[in-house]
């Protein structure tokens, strides 16, 4: 009896990445639509302030699942695991409201056409990193894993795909953009929104290592 109630709840541990990783897609589609309506200040700083109430809410459940993990005797996957991925998870939302802070900072003055292009590729990411998130519990399943690896291929494609377009972008912004303070917040903005895929990445071949383990 007192051996059961140091057993996790089943999937406790699965539901709290459910609800990060849909904060996540949150910060990322309010970030989209900040973008989209730039020029609009109203707009914009509403939008902004969705990204922000997003990223605070996936803090919190990452201290939950800090919490619950100190507490928790036997996890269902590793304990390692476990804090790795939540705090790469962590560190997507993180950049999206730092992307979305810079911009109101620096006071960007309009959005490129490469903002919208990066900002398209992470918010792409960060959805297929959601589905990858919701199979992680039933990867016991051979056709689940399978699945979870294709959409954990898919993000590294889309990475891949904000490589190209970040290189592109800073290519022609030390080509094109006559303004100096206008170049440096412009890179500072195009590598942040890189950065939001490489997390979503690190992310996802941390989910391919559990499914390796545990399918």
């Amino acid at each position: 009896m007192l051996f059961s109630k140091l057993l996790p709840r089943e999937g406790n541990f699965f539901e709290m990445f459910d609800q990060h990783a849909n904060r996540i897609v949150e910060a990322a589609h309010a970030f989209s639509k900040m973008v989209a309506n730039y020029s609009d200040v109203e707009k914009r700083n509403l939008h902004h302030r969705e990204v922000d109430e997003a990223e605070r809410a996936a803090d919190r459940i990452t201290h939950e699942v800090s919490r619950v993990l100190h507490k928790t005797f036997i996890t269902p996957i590793d304990r390692d695991q476990i804090h790795q991925l939540i705090n790469t998870l962590d560190d997507v939302a993180d950049l999206i409201q730092d992307s979305a802070e810079t911009m109101a900072l620096y006071d960007v003055r309009h959005m490129t056409e490469d903002i919208i292009r990066l900002t398209d590729l992470s918010v792409k990411c960060c959805e297929r990193l959601k589905d990858a998130v919701a199979l992680i519990g039933k990867v016991r399943d051979a056709a689940t894993a399978e699945a979870t690896l294709k959409t954990c291929a898919e993000i590294d494609k889309l990475e891949s795909d904000a490589d190209h377009v970040m290189r592109s972008a800073m290519s022609r912004l030390f080509r094109e953009e006559p303004d100096v303070r206008e170049l440096i917040k412009l890179k500072a903005v195009y590598e942040l929104l890189e950065t939001i895929t490489d997390r979503c990445e690190d992310a996802a071949n941390l989910i391919e290592g559990i499914v390796l383990e545990n399918s």
